[in-house]
């Protein structure tokens, strides 16, 4: 039967980001299919409440709490985000937000029956293990937003990697605002500079990741799990048109692409109405107008966050969430301007040579458990290591 046949229940966690304000445009252009249901957001109380004025949910959280929302039962206690995630009016929960926090709230949702339209990188970088086990053992659906896998998704016509069909998953890197330059230019660069992605318009965090390709070392741990893929058969090529958003390599020679403009609203509509594809406010492109397409390597030299989180994957236990959590602390001192632009990869990577896991299974106490040593570990290393990487 198709999603059409009922208006179904949105949740939006983080939705005064980039991501989540693109979920609200599908939402607000496809009023048959969806009804919002609730919102949650960090901080940013103004534009929150702008949101509920305009979309008139039952529920809403603000993370920082001590001001009251109007116009809506505000959720506020430790956990919220779960509580939004599990609604039982809830069929979809779209998690935009950053971070860890995301783990638990989406591990419920699925094992409450919802539709989950993930967004968040660290969940599955941290706890894909568990999550994906939970997707395939629970009555929840699990479906990818990030465009790149998205359009493995949509290439390989499944969420598995078939080994029997598939060679290899490639997924693209617009190449950030520094493709092309060398490490010794690298050692210039100042935060306004880093955040002025060439194709995109996404949080600052994010941003940062791409200029470091830190976001496709993550997606490729993503890749990992998401579609259950050797580490070897995922590469990773820099496409600087962000047009093709990821190919699948055939054994026969064939190359399956996604093609799309560079619009995350796309990519969310297709994980709330899959299978249906609908009219939604996602533009069509123009390949003539676009003229070419052109591939190559990243230069892992001057970018070695890729290697380093790739090897972090191939470590696995908790490395994986050692990476996401020290790079964000890199991250944010560099914005901060105590951390230079190659001190982020250094910091990472002390980081995680400093980390021992815990021996056995892995578990959501042993990743909140790196998570947190790892953010304290990465702080002290800011204030000890500041001056000589800045």
């Amino acid at each position: 039967m198709s999603n059409a046949a009922r208006q179904q229940g949105v949740v939006i966690l983080g939705s005064t980001g980039s991501v989540g304000g693109s979920a609200l445009d599908v939402v607000a252009a496809l009023p048959d299919r969806f009804r919002l249901v609730g919102l949650a957001a960090a901080t940013n109380q103004r534009l929150l409440q702008q949101q509920i004025d305009t979309f008139q949910p039952s529920y809403a959280h603000l993370a920082t709490g001590g001001t009251r929302l109007t116009g809506v039962e505000q959720i506020d206690n430790p956990e919220a985000l779960t509580h939004l995630a599990t609604l039982d009016d809830a069929d979809i929960i779209v998690v935009a937000t950053t971070g860890h926090t995301a783990i638990e709230p989406t591990i419920q949702a699925l094992r409450a029956g919802k539709i989950v339209a993930l967004a968040n990188k660290e969940t599955i970088v941290a706890a894909g293990e568990i999550v994906m086990r939970e997707a395939r053992t629970s009555t929840g659906i699990l479906r990818t937003v990030d465009s790149e896998h998205s359009a493995l998704w949509q290439c390989l016509g499944s969420d598995r990697f078939d080994p029997e069909r598939v060679r290899r998953l490639i997924i693209t890197a617009s190449g950030g605002p520094f493709r092309g330059w060398t490490s010794e230019q690298l050692s210039t660069v100042r935060p306004a500079d880093a955040l002025k992605h060439p194709n995109w318009n996404m949080g600052d965090k994010i941003t940062i990741d791409s200029a470091t390709l830190m976001n496709k070392g993550l997606e490729i741990i993503e890749a990992r799990w998401l579609f259950d893929c050797p580490l070897d058969a995922i590469s990773v090529v820099v496409h600087p048109q962000s047009i093709v958003h990821s190919m699948v390599e055939l054994h026969d020679g064939s190359l399956i692409a996604q093609i799309a403009s560079h619009d995350m609203r796309v990519p969310i509509q297709y994980a709330l109405t899959f299978p249906d594809r609908v009219l939604g406010p996602g533009k069509p492109i123009n390949l003539v107008t676009i003229g070419e397409l052109t591939f190559e390597e990243p230069n892992l030299e001057a970018f070695p966050l890729l290697t380093i989180a790739r090897d972090a994957a191939a470590q696995g236990s908790t490395y994986p969430t050692v990476l996401s959590a020290a790079d964000s602390v890199a991250v944010e001192a560099f914005l901060a301007g105590r951390l230079s632009f190659l001190g982020i990869s250094r910091l990472v990577q002390e980081s995680l040579d400093a980390h021992t896991p815990s021996s056995g299974p892995l578990t959501l106490a042993a990743v909140r458990e790196a998570d947190t040593w790892a953010e304290q570990y990465a702080r002290q290393l800011v204030e000890e290591r500041s001056s000589q990487w800045k």
